[in-house]
């Protein structure tokens, strides 16, 4: 098995891409929605959330408030890396319990998305392949340099999200530009088209990834490292018990 780091622009329609990956039978594992869970009442990050933030990002059922986080550390960097500081180390472990999961299932792949996938250096380096899905707003922006037409993007941005122009200037000022995340990425999506043309794509895609033999090495690597230390430990049993 081998991971598949899926990420997208700001208004992509990358949930549209993971809806028909999701259609085809495959392993998905959402960071956001894990970042949801880790940050409930009952866990530490929630508590060392408040403790640093205050209680004036929590709502009145007492749970946090997403979108008054958001604007506090999409204004202030070094609050942001605060706060990834205590929610990335939970988000992550959560993430490897789900793609151990997966792997004993026998999946050949598991799709990791994550929103800032090209920001977080540390993440990439993990991915057998990365994915980006982009939208060009625009008709002059070609192919070959995909993009989006920023004042729609933002105007989009305000509309989904209920957000203020300078809360949303600032959400899209911390993601690189979506030309640079087109040029790291191993496959692009175009999703400037209607619903068919992006399935096509994906389909195109998954059976790459289903075709490719990358999924063998891991599981040979995985066998080889579990005889080991079974015939570790059958050893240590013959010479030093009784």
């Amino acid at each position: 098995m081998f991971l598949v780091g899926l990420s997208g622009g700001i208004a992509s329609g990358k949930s549209t891409v993971v809806a028909v990956f999701r259609e085809l039978g495959c392993a998905v594992i959402d960071a956001d929605v894990i970042a949801r869970q880790v940050v409930q009442p009952r866990f530490l990050a929630y508590q060392q959330i408040v403790h640093y933030f205050g209680n004036e990002i929590l709502l009145e059922s007492g749970e946090i408030n997403r979108e008054a986080l958001g604007n506090i550390i999409f204004s202030h960097p070094e609050k942001r890396q605060l706060l990834n500081s205590i929610t990335h180390p939970k988000i992550q472990k959560e993430m490897l319990k789900q793609i151990f999961k997966y792997f004993v299932l026998g999946y050949r792949y598991v799709i990791l998305d994550i929103p800032l996938l090209f920001e977080t250096n540390t993440v990439t380096k993990f991915m057998k392949h990365t994915v980006l899905v982009y939208r060009c707003f625009s008709e002059a922006v070609s192919h070959s340099h995909p993009g989006s037409d920023p004042q729609t993007q933002l105007l989009r941005l305000m509309k989904r999200n209920g957000l203020a122009q300078t809360e949303a200037e600032a959400r899209i000022a911390s993601q690189l530009p979506l030309d640079e995340k087109c040029k790291l990425a191993d496959h692009v999506i175009d999703n400037s088209g209607d619903w068919e043309s992006t399935r096509r794509q994906v389909l195109r895609l998954h059976s790459q990834l289903e075709d490719s033999l990358d999924f063998l090495l891991v599981r040979l690597v995985a066998v080889t490292a579990v005889a080991g230390v079974g015939g570790l430990v059958c050893f240590l049993l013959r010479h030093f018990l009784p």
